[in-house]
Order: C-alpha cells, then structure tokens, then sequence
C-alpha cells in the first residue's frame, strides 16, 4: 500500500512526469528553517544561492533533517520503493523584483545516472507563486531521452552553466504553486523551469534529489546518504554529513561537490551517450 501518495498520484506522476502538492510541515516550520539559512547568509557573507548548491544540505544539519523527513520520504518511496538515497540538494531563492530565472532544462543532463529512476522533492520554505516565480513543468517531457542543452551562461540564469532547452512550447507548461511547507516531486528527465520573481518578497525553496540504492553514476563513484531502508548494492560512499552549522568537514565536500559540477568541461549526459 502506498504511504502518502494515492494510486491516481501514482499513476498521473508515471504518465506526466510530476506530481504536487503534498504538505510536509506547517508554516511556522518553514519560517524556522528560512531563518536559518538566512542567518547562514549572514554567518558566511555569502548568497545562498552561490554556495547551498548540489550538496547544499551538507552546510546545516537542520537541512540534512529536512532531506531525511518522513512524509517526504514516504512520498519519495512511493514512487521509487523503500532503500533510498540522498545524493543532492540545492537551493533555489529569489529576492523579490529579482530578474534571475532558471532555464528550461532536465536535471538528468547532468546527473549521470543509470538507471534514470531519480526523483525530486522541491519543497517550499514561503510560498511559491506565479508572481514569485513557482517551479513550472513540461507534462510528459520526461518519457523520451535526455536533450541536448546549450550552455548559456546567461547572468541572470540561475543554473550553474546557464543550461537550456530551446525549442519550448511555452503554451504545454504547468505551473506548480506551493504553500510554505509543501513539496512537489517531478522525475529528473522532466523539463521544468522557473520566472523571475514579480513580488516583493523573497521566495525561497530546496531540492532534494533521491535515488533508489541500485542507481549508480555512469562514470565515477558519487557520495550519498542512505536515508531510508537499506543498501546492498554500495555503488556509493558515505557523505561527510555536519555535526555542526559550517562544518568544515561537510563545506570542503560541498565546494568540491559545486565546484566540480560548474566545470565546462563535465559532459551532459547527452554527450556521454553519443560516446559510450
């Protein structure tokens, strides 16, 4: 029996590529753990967004409870079974008026996983809107293969290399507004994207990226947290998780981590397919 999801949820994430929304936690939650992050900015001198990215949960343990919560976790496991890795999470903030957008793309371009069983859980820290900029999605993008991306670097793009699909059908495109403390789950191969913020508030969000234990990366050994059931495949090693705000263990694997994911010359997955 599913744990959080319904079989039409199911189904309609097997068929479309996405599903929301699922509350997680109530508001007053997500403003504890907005204000932590924003007292990490304050802390560090740095833009969340520059620097809580791709292991962006290894800065707070606060965020490592975040990625380990149970209604998430049971909604992740509804989708791709009980033994569940953690191997990822970024933030996603936009101050209000803000011009930063994210691209179209699919997460997939970059993971390099095989096999493509990765799902997402975006989860909101304010609420998430039209106005403000909310995750919006391509219905069904995600049964096909991973396309190619230009990398644009474009200043105001929010992804590391500016990554984006051109070509979008902007009329298919669903919106996925979210209350604080609610998440929505999308499949890695699921083009989406965001707009810039038209509001006067900050909006602010995280996402976790689950694997199920068998997955693997294509061309290298990755790092991971188990944290649901059990891992007997051991495809990937143990994170370096925080015993504290900043530790230094857990941000040298996380400036690692972001550093190399940044670098021009990681191939997309869609160029490691045409070599293999």
């Amino acid at each position: 029996m599913p744990k959080h999801l319904s079989p039409a949820q199911i189904d309609d994430f097997r068929q479309h590529g996405y599903a929301y929304p699922f509350d997680a936690f109530d508001a007053q939650e997500a403003a504890r753990l907005r204000a932590r992050i924003e007292s990490y900015e304050q802390q560090s001198g740095y833009d969340a967004n520059q620097t809580l990215k791709i292991k962006g949960h290894l800065a707070l343990p606060d965020l490592v409870a975040l990625g380990r919560h149970p209604r998430i976790l049971d909604a992740v496991e509804d989708l791709i079974g009980p033994d569940i890795l953690l191997f990822g999470a970024s933030i996603f903030a936009k101050d209000g008026g803000d011009p930063r957008y994210v691209s179209w793309h699919q997460d997939s371009a970059y993971f390099g996983l095989d096999p493509h069983e990765e799902v997402t859980a975006w989860v909101g820290l304010t609420d998430s809107t039209e106005e403000n900029g909310c995750l919006r999605v391509l219905p069904g993008s995600h049964r096909g293969p991973d396309f190619k991306h230009e990398e644009t670097y474009a200043p105001d793009n929010m992804l590391a290399k500016g990554q984006s699909l051109m070509g979008i059908d902007e009329s298919r495109a669903v919106s996925m507004p979210l209350r604080a403390g609610q998440f929505s789950l999308h499949h890695e191969r699921t083009a989406h994207s965001s707009l810039p913020n038209r509001s006067r508030g900050r909006r602010m969000g995280f996402a976790f990226f689950y694997v199920p234990t068998h997955a693997r990366l294509l061309k290298r050994r990755g790092r991971a947290t188990l944290v649901r059931g059990v891992d007997e495949y051991g495809h990937w090693d143990a994170d370096d998780l925080p015993t504290m705000d900043l530790d230094p263990l857990s941000m040298q694997q996380l400036r690692s981590a972001w550093g190399s994911y940044k670098d021009g010359k990681v191939l997309q997955a869609a160029d490691m397919s045409a070599r293999a």
